[in-house]
């Protein structure tokens, strides 16, 4: 009797917020086809349609279904046709930049990326970070849960790969996700899944090392339980589960006990890297005063002008990239290491030699001491445009 009340109350909620969502992201939400969007669809759409053919699925999606892993670091797309078919794969973005621990975003200003299970409310063209959409945080648990007069807020997915509790990708990453979540909007899918679980479960080494993190803390370990339900029900049918929420914000997983099974594959989880010139380095992750450019931080953004004009003036007519530069800052304020994400082979090696042997800075100081830190720095590239 208890249980099934507590499935009567969890489904009035659920019904409340999904309508209180649904005015909110009617009202909120403009089309997302705007004059800033335009080229860009036009730039991404045959290489999406392209890899749906490539994969065997079907042009256009109509639902789709996001899911990101915090601790690896990656962003899952799956997409489907049809309402009560399962799931399909469809790709894995890396997501370039974190903040925070394990753990679910409870206030404002302490970084962390949610976890739980929220959907896409806001399609946001002229985000400062290129494009971003953005999620309902906090949700009806959220709410419950977190501190009631500041809970934090504009959680998004979003470009220009930085981040104090959101979801970046580099930018030509994030115009495939707009592009496609855009797409099933405009076929007629409201509410974007978008679940963000703490590490995959299937991953022993994660499992054992959030368990180490968080063995102070049960309450974090009792919040991940019904995300790894989930997560679990969505491997066995790739199917959806109904999510509901208890008069005190905890989740309820209600998954349809007839859903067919699918073979549920083995995920390996990937070796720890080894020979990775970044782990032979004491680095200091928090320090008390960045490393700051020598000549002024108007000299480095001129440095980085010219750098972009020049590669830009390599690429072909009306292509765009993004790249990600991981450098690091030694005791000496040289740059001996530096490694890109994204970009291409020929202007990836023009910018690790650039970062390595160009640049000199005041290094990182931790207790009065300097001390090797690592850096990061985005580079958005876009071809000049043909005036003949």
């Amino acid at each position: 009797m208890h249980f099934r009340n507590l499935f009567t109350v969890a489904i009035g909620i659920a019904l409340a917020v999904s309508a209180t969502a649904q005015m909110s992201y009617e009202a909120a939400t403009v089309t997302p086809r705007l004059v800033k969007t335009t080229n860009i669809f036009a730039r991404v759409s045959d290489s999406i349609r392209s890899e749906f053919q490539s994969k065997g699925l079907d042009w256009p999606a109509r639902f789709l279904y996001i899911r990101s892993f915090k601790h690896e670091k990656e962003l899952e797309v799956w997409v489907k046709q049809d309402y009560t078919e399962p799931f399909r794969h469809f790709k894995t973005y890396k997501v370039c930049a974190t903040s925070g621990t394990f753990g679910p975003k409870r206030k404002e200003g302490d970084k962390q990326i949610p976890e739980g299970f929220y959907y896409i409310n806001e399609f946001k063209p002229n985000s400062n970070y290129h494009l971003a959409l953005g999620l309902n945080y906090p949700n009806a648990s959220d709410q419950l849960l977190s501190d009631p007069a500041r809970p934090g807020g504009d959680i998004y997915i979003h470009g220009n790969c930085v981040t104090v509790g959101c979801l970046p990708l580099t930018d030509s990453l994030i115009e495939q996700v707009y592009f496609l979540s855009s797409v099933v909007k405009e076929q007629g899918q409201d509410f974007i899944p978008v679940h963000i679980y703490p590490y995959r479960f299937d991953y022993p080494r994660a499992a054992e090392q959030y368990l180490q993190r968080t063995r102070n803390r049960p309450e974090l370990q009792q919040f991940s339980q019904p995300l790894r339900e989930a997560y679990d029900y969505f491997e066995d049918t790739h199917q959806l589960p109904a999510i509901l929420i208890t008069k005190k914000g905890g989740y309820v997983v209600a998954g349809n006990p007839d859903a067919p099974r699918v073979e549920r594959k083995k995920i390996v989880e990937p070796a720890a890297v080894s020979g990775d010139p970044f782990r032979s380095w004491e680095l200091e992750e928090k320090v008390d005063k960045v490393p700051a450019f020598k000549e002024g931080p108007a000299a480095y953004q001129r440095w980085l002008f010219r750098l972009g004009q020049e590669l830009s003036s390599t690429l072909a007519p009306n292509t765009s990239l993004s790249l990600q530069v991981e450098f690091v800052v030694d005791k000496e304020g040289n740059t001996p290491l530096a490694r890109i994400q994204g970009g291409n082979p020929s202007i990836n090696k023009v910018v690790k030699e650039r970062f390595e042997q160009q640049l000199r800075w005041e290094p990182a100081v931790k207790n009065g001491q300097p001390v090797a830190t690592r850096m990061r720095q985005n580079i958005n590239l876009a071809a000049p445009e043909d005036l003949d």
